[in-house]
């Protein structure tokens, strides 16, 4: 311990504060919304015109995307007129149809032909048919899983009813459109591309590969293998290919490069190999924000748990055991090569801090069999009746824990590849490093002066890294120091110190923690950077609270005005976005009040009600 009098005097005035752990869970559906997995609701779809599949089986062969209207109505009571629908898919859709089995995939668009009409708040909702899943729920595990880690679409179990009669047990997943833009990033205007080459299954066409692989400047060569889902992008797109080609030490200008690392992680950990880090390079989104970077989005996990690519290799264990660095043919795509292939670079080690925080967290086979076993007895009796479905009742629940091999498919099983593919992982050299530790992260005044504090174990150095952007990107490396100076206090007593940046601004300080020794990083929260803390000079909001019985806040979502009753007089309310600007005073002295939203983007926000805070979602 130094013994200097400013030693004596920074023990004497040090305080601490605590500090926000940013909750991106608060994004998602509600409980009671339609991608509640525990509820089973039905669907009703009454097309006007009585040859609605023959005119949408040609709209799906040309291409057209051509939809029909129809009504819908739910279970809860919902009704809705002039709704858009067509097929989709590619193979869930041709193999069925190719056997004469109505149970085609389904793409609803509520908002096409009356604008602004939304089902229980969504503008689109997709249908999927489980083809490739006995089990139906491969999915929506992977759903529960990739969402801990960066924005992912959501989904549920949901019976469907068409002109009347029951076509079967379906899933109903997300769509990734605008409203998904507004939801996880705020905004919902920046390029956004499908990466799924144009051609269909088993149709004539143009071939093409979503690998990021460099074809050239002409952005004309880029058509066939992206689908631009915006009105513009193409440049964008053949600026970041070309800078992941030419100069990939510059990739974090224009790509998150930490939103990759995790879904590759996730991909990884849960074998879904129907992924750009595995076998077939697609089934992922990108949308550039408004900083100038491109975010990778998962889509379409149904192919979980190694599912029914089982029988893409003669060997099937090499599947389990696919190498999370180097995958197949890993020369060939520049993501895997220039991010993790080097195992000395930081990237690939930061992937390897990603890879065991979610083998830690979420792969779990006794967790995975419950949410699955929930799933399952929710859904038995509709998959007990669906005379469409392409699988037995046995297969359906022998599935999960087996293997399951009939002629033209085998599906691997859920239990049994996280066993399988867990024992590997653990064993693999570049993953069983030991890492450092990272415990007691603080914020502590010095003197009017704030810092971070951390405890750290066997680490060779640490850095706060930090942002203060709406985007909550593009963080700051800032060293942090346990030599007796720069504000820490006891020099070797592995308590890490770093001053604050932007402590005295205006806006929210957003940070993390990394420590580094030769062979590993680790990461404080776990999942940085999709977590974060908050340091807030001028709002202090602390952790979101739980709505309690004396508030009540409905509806909530609202589109217009949201009314707050309580037990007790309120005395004032202060709504702020998810990224602490405030947007709204009211001044109440009474236990019930509305506030009008209506002016207000869609979006997550902040409410303050008597010191307490809680989550309102505004739709449009």
């Amino acid at each position: 311990m130094k013994t200097t009098h400013l030693s004596i005097f920074l023990i004497l005035c040090q305080f601490t504060f605590g500090q926000t752990l940013y909750n991106p869970q608060v994004l998602y559906d509600n409980p009671t919304g339609i991608y509640d997995t525990d509820s089973l609701r039905t669907i009703d779809i009454n097309f006007y015109d009585s040859k609605y599949d023959s005119i949408l089986q040609d709209g799906w062969t040309t291409g057209s995307g051509l939809r029909l209207p129809a009504t819908v109505s739910m279970s809860n009571g919902v009704f809705l007129d002039s709704v858009a629908i067509r097929y989709k898919g590619n193979s869930t859709y041709s193999i069925p149809q190719s056997l004469n089995n109505p149970k085609l995939p389904l793409n609803i668009d509520v908002n096409d032909y009356i604008s602004g009409q939304k089902l229980m708040g969504y503008k689109k909702l997709k249908l999927a048919n489980a083809m490739f899943d006995p089990t139906f729920t491969k999915e929506l595990n992977a759903f529960n899983i990739y969402r801990k880690y960066l924005p992912t679409p959501e989904g549920a179990l949901i019976k469907v009813n068409v002109q009347g009669n029951y076509l079967g047990l379906y899933v109903a997943t997300e769509s990734v459109d605008k409203q998904f833009l507004s939801k996880h990033f705020n905004e919902k205007d920046g390029i956004l591309f499908k990466c799924d080459p144009v051609q269909q299954f088993n149709q004539p066409g143009p071939q093409g590969n979503s690998d990021l692989v460099y074809l050239g400047a002409d952005t004309a060569l880029y058509y066939d293998h992206y689908d631009l889902k915006s009105a513009s992008g193409w440049s964008e797109l053949t600026k970041l290919i070309t800078i992941l080609d030419t100069n990939p030490n510059q990739i974090d200008t224009i790509l998150n490069v930490d939103r990759v690392l995790w879904a590759f992680a996730a991909n990884q950990v849960i074998a879904n190999l129907d992924v750009y880090n595995g076998l077939y390079q697609h089934n992922y989104y990108l949308y550039q924000t408004g900083d100038g970077l491109f975010q990778m989005i998962p889509w379409d996990l149904s192919e979980s748990f190694v599912g029914a690519l089982l029988g893409q290799h003669a060997v099937k264990d090499s599947l389990y055991h696919y190498d999370p660095y180097y995958g197949y043919n890993c020369y060939w795509y520049p993501l895997i090569d220039k991010l993790i292939s080097n195992p000395n670079s930081e990237y690939a080690k930061i992937y390897t801090a990603h890879l065991n925080t979610i083998m830690s967290e979420s792969l779990d086979s006794a967790t995975i069999k419950n949410y699955t076993t929930k799933l399952q007895t929710l859904g038995a009796t509709a998959a007990t009746a669906d005379a469409n479905k392409f699988f037995s009742m046995a297969a359906y629940y022998s599935n999960v824990d087996n293997e399951f091999i009939t002629f033209g498919l085998s599906a691997a099983g859920i239990t049994s590849t996280i066993t399988k593919r867990k024992t590997y992982l653990e064993a693999h050299p570049r993953i069983n490093k030991l890492a450092p530790t990272l415990s007691n992260v603080q914020i502590i005044d010095v003197a009017g002066t704030k810092y971070i504090t951390v405890q750290a174990n066997n680490e060779d150095s640490v850095q706060l890294r930090t942002t203060t952007n709406s985007y909550s990107s593009k963080f700051k490396r800032n060293t942090m120091f346990d030599d007796g100076t720069n504000g820490d206090v006891t020099a070797g007593d592995n308590i890490y110190t770093a001053y604050l940046p932007a402590q005295n601004g205006s806006l929210d300080v957003k940070f993390y923690l990394r420590a580094y020794n030769t062979d590993a990083i680790k990461l404080n929260p776990e999942r940085a950077e999709y977590e974060f803390y908050i340091y807030s000079p001028i709002t202090g909001i602390d952790n979101l609270s739980a709505i309690t019985p004396n508030i009540q806040l409905y509806p909530n979502p609202t589109l217009s005005n949201i009314t707050i009753n309580s037990e007790e007089k309120i005395d004032q309310l202060k709504l702020y976005t998810i990224y602490g600007s405030l947007v709204l005073t009211k001044t109440v002295n009474a236990k019930r009040t509305q506030l009008n939203l209506s002016n207000l983007s869609e979006g997550i926000y902040i409410l303050k009600v008597n010191g307490k805070t809680y989550s309102v979602q505004k739709l449009n």
